[in-house]
C-alpha cells in the first residue's frame, strides 16, 4: 500500500496519479556536480579559519603582531560572518543567490592571495575583515542554493553528501596546510582555500541554478546592525568576565548586548521586511533545530580551544600535530553524513538529530573521563573524532529542517537562520570555554596552593610566572606552552587537567538539554510531501510535518504553522 502524502495548504492534494505514479527524482550526475560545487564553497568557510587558528603563532611571529591583537586577528573574520550573515541572505533574495555566492568565491580567492602577501599586521587585519564578508556569502548562500537546485525528495541525501564533502576537506586540510606551510612558510596558511574557491566557482557557474529574485525587497539594515551589536557585545563581555563580573569592562558590554537583542526582537516583529522573520520560531521543530546548530558549533569551536590549550600547554603538541587530530576517521564521518541524509529521508529528522547530539555528549564525556597530563594520544583522537561525527550527523537533520521552512523568494533569508545561530555558537564557544577553563583552573590551583601550605598570593605569583596571558577573543593562543616547566611549586599541569575535566562536564549539559527538547518537540512521523517541481509560494506554507489522520484528506488537516524537514 502506498504511503499517504501530506500536502501543504494551497498546493494540489497528494495522492493524484501524476504525483503517485510520476518519475521519482534521483541523484543524477548533474545534481551531484551541483552538490559538489556548493559543498566546496561551504567547506571554505570551515577550512579558512581552521588554517589560521592552527598557524596563528607562526603568523604572529612572521608579522610581529602585538600580543593584544593576536586573538582579535584570529577571530576577526568569524565575528564578521556571525554579524553579517543575515544581511547576505536578504541581499541574495534581492540580487540573486548564485550571483552573490560567486562574488564571495572570487572575494575569498583574492583576499587569500593578498593575505599571503601582507606586508604588516594592519594590512592582514583589514584583509581578514574583507575575507569575513566573502565567507559570509559562502556560508549564508550555499545551503540556500541547494534548496533551489536540488529536488525536494532527494534533498536530505544531497545534504548528507554535501556534509560528507565538508567532512573530508575539514579533516584533510590541516595535513595539506601543514605541508604548504612547511614548504613556503607562514604565508602558505592563506594559500589553501583559494584553489577550493576557484573549483567551486567553476562548478557553481556551470551547474547551479539562480534563485527567483525579489527586486522590491529591502535589506533590514537596522535589524542586521542590532544583531551584530548584540553578538559583539556578548562575545566581548563574556571574555571580560574572567577578570571579574563587577568590572565595567564586563557588565557594560553584556548589558549593551541585552538591550541590543531586545531592540532587535522588537524591531523584527514590527518591520514589514525583517532580516529574521520571528514568525518562523512559532514552529517547535525550527526552534529545536536552531538550538541544535547553536550547540554543535559552540562545542566544536570550544573543543578547538581545549585541544590548543591542553595539547600545547600540557602535552606539548605543535599546531600541526593538533590539526592532525581531525584526520583519523574522516571517511567514516563522511559516510555517516550520507547515511544521516538517507535516514532523514526515510524517517524524520528527530532520531538522527538525537543520535548526533548524543555523540556530542559522548565526546565531552570521553575527554572528561580520560584527560590527564600523560593521556594517550589516541584518546584525544577518539574525543575529537566523536565530536566531529556528532557535529556532522546533527548538521544534516538541522539543515533539512531549516530549509523546509523556506518559501519561494525567501530561500536566502530563511537558510541564513542556520549559519546565523551556528556562527553565534562558533563565536561564543571559545570565549565561554576559556572563561570556564580560567574559573576552574583558578579553583584548582588555589586548592593546590592550600595543600602545599602556600597563601593565595604566593600561589598567584607561581601561576603568573607560569602563564603568559589569558585569551580575550576567539583564536588567541592562551596559555604559554611552557606552562608545566615554568611551575616551580605547584602541579599546574594536573591543575589545568582537572580544569579541562570540569569544563567538559559542564558543557555536556548543553547537548543533553537539546536532546530532551528534540525528543518531545520534534515530529515523530515521517512526512512525504509531493515534489511539485516548485517551492512553496506566497500562498502556500511549508508542510506541518503531520500525516493525514484517518478520515481526512491531506488538505483538510488543521494547523497552519510550518513543519520540520524531511523528504
Amino acid at each position: 500500500m502506498r504511503r499517504r502524502h501530506t500536502a501543504a495548504p494551497g498546493t494540489p492534494a497528494a495522492g493524484t496519479a501524476a504525483e503517485e505514479d510520476g518519475p521519482r527524482p534521483r541523484l543524477t550526475g548533474r545534481v551531484l556536480l551541483t552538490v559538489l560545487g556548493l559543498s566546496l564553497a561551504y567547506s571554505v568557510t570551515a577550512v579558512d579559519p581552521l588554517m589560521l587558528t592552527l598557524n596563528l603563532s607562526r603568523v604572529g611571529l612572521g608579522l610581529d603582531v602585538p600580543p593584544n591583537l593576536i586573538g582579535f586577528l584570529g577571530g576577526a573574520a568569524t565575528l564578521v560572518v556571525a554579524a553579517a550573515v543575515l544581511a547576505v541572505g536578504n541581499l541574495g533574495d534581492v540580487h540573486g543567490l548564485k550571483r552573490l555566492l560567486m562574488l564571495g568565491l572570487v572575494g575569498n580567492a583574492v583576499t587569500g592571495v593578498l593575505c599571503a602577501l601582507s606586508p604588516n599586521h594592519v594590512f592582514l587585519l583589514v584583509m581578514r575583515f574583507l575575507d569575513g564578508l566573502a565567507l559570509t556569502a559562502l556560508l549564508g548562500l550555499s545551503l540556500a542554493l541547494l534548496t533551489v537546485s536540488v529536488p525536494q525528495r532527494v534533498r536530505p541525501l544531497a545534504i548528507g553528501i554535501f556534509m560528507a564533502v565538508d567532512t573530508v576537506l575539514y579533516g584533510v586540510s590541516p595535513l595539506v596546510g601543514g605541508w604548504v606551510v612547511d614548504a613556503v612558510g607562514w604565508r602558505g596558511t592563506f594559500l589553501v582555500t583559494p584553489p577550493l574557491a576557484l573549483a567551486a566557482l567553476v562548478l557553481t557557474f556551470k551547474y547551479v541554478k539562480e534563485s527567483p529574485l525579489r527586486p522590491g525587497r529591502r535589506v533590514d539594515v537596522l535589524g542586521v546592525t542590532l544583531f551584530g551589536a548584540a553578538l559583539l557585545g556578548a562575545v566581548h563581555g563574556t571574555g571580560e568576565l574572567q577578570n571579574g563580573l563587577a568590572r565595567p569592562q564586563a557588565w557594560l558590554p553584556l548589558a549593551g548586548a541585552a538591550l541590543a537583542l531586545a531592540a532587535f526582537v522588537r524591531h523584527e516583529r514590527r518591520t514589514p521586511e525583517p532580516a529574521l522573520d520571528t514568525a518562523l520560531f512559532r514552529s517547535p521543530a525550527l526552534v529545536v533545530a536552531v538550538l541544535a546548530v547553536l550547540t554543535l558549533d559552540f562545542l566544536s569551536a570550544g573543543l578547538g580551544v581545549v585541544l590548543g590549550q591542553f595539547g600545547g600547554a600540557v602535552l606539548a603538541l605543535n599546531p600541526e600535530q593538533i590539526g592532525l587530530l581531525y584526520l583519523p576517521g574522516t571517511l567514516v564521518i563522511a559516510g555517516a553524513s550520507v547515511l544521516a541524509g538517507r535516514a532523514v529521508a526515510s524517517r524524520t529528522a528527530r532520531p538522527v538529530m538525537i543520535a548526533g547530539l548524543l555523540m556530542l555528549v559522548a565526546s565531552t564525556l570521553v575527554l572528561a573521563g580520560t584527560v590527564s597530563p600523560t593521556m594517550a594520544l589516541w584518546l584525544l583522537v577518539l574525543a575529537t573524532w566523536t565530536c566531529n561525527l556528532g557535529a556532522f550527523v546533527t548538521s544534516t537533520p538541522v539543515s533539512d529542517t531549516v530549509l523546509a521552512h523556506a518559501p519561494q523568494g525567501k530561500a536566502g533569508s530563511v537558510a541564513a537562520v542556520q549559519p546565523t545561530f551556528g556562527m553565534t555558537g562558533y563565536a561564543l564557544g571559545p570565549t565561554v570555554y576559556i572563561l570556564l577553563l580560567d574559573l576552574f583552573f583558578r579553583k584548582e590551583w588555589l586548592a593546590d596552593a592550600e595543600s602545599r601550605g602556600l597563601s593565595a598570593e604566593q600561589g598567584e605569583q607561581a601561576v603568573d610566572a607560569a602563564m603568559s596571558s589569558m585569551a580575550n577573543a576567539p583564536g588567541s593562543p592562551g596559555y604559554d606552552p611552557n606552562l608545566v616547566r615554568q611551575a616551580s611549586e605547584l602541579a599546574l599541569g594536573l591543575d589545568f587537567t582537572n580544569a579541562v575535566r570540569l569544563t567538559m562536564l559542564t558543557v555536556a549539559l548543553a547537548p543533553l538539554a537539546v536532546v530532551v527538547l528534540a525528543y518531545f518537540l520534534m515530529p515523530r512521523r515521517p512526512r512525504h510531501a509531493p515534489d511539485t517541481g516548485r517551492e512553496a509560494g506566497p500562498d502556500t506554507a511549508p508542510d506541518t510535518g503531520r500525516e493525514a489522520t484517518p478520515g481526512t484528506t491531506p488538505g483538510d488537516e488543521p494547523g497552519p504553522g510550518p513543519g520540520p524537514g524531511g523528504a
